[in-house]
């Protein structure tokens, strides 16, 4: 079996929204990090996707982290946190 996690595009992010996924007993919590330009508009530069996981049964509040870090908020970045949470599975 192939590890390959999944993660929302980067729209979903720059809305503000964050996501958890697992992938067996890995878990894990992305949060944007929004800077908005205008009201209207983001400044992708100024802005980052935060990231944590943990391996275990219970919810993030329930446990402890194993891994954070911090990704810009590009496809570049989104891919680059992809690919990083897939090294710790």
């Amino acid at each position: 079996m192939e590890k390959e996690i999944y993660l929302p595009v980067l729209h979903w992010f720059d809305a503000k929204n964050g996501f958890t996924g697992s992938w067996g007993n890995f878990r894990y919590i992305v949060k944007p990090n929004v800077v908005m330009a205008t009201p209207k508009e983001v400044d992708f530069a100024a802005s980052s996707i935060h990231a944590e996981f943990w391996h275990g049964p219970y919810c993030y509040e329930k446990s402890e982290m194993e891994g954070a870090a911090d990704f810009p908020m590009s496809e570049e970045g989104r891919l680059a946190l992809k690919a990083w949470l897939e090294e710790h599975i």
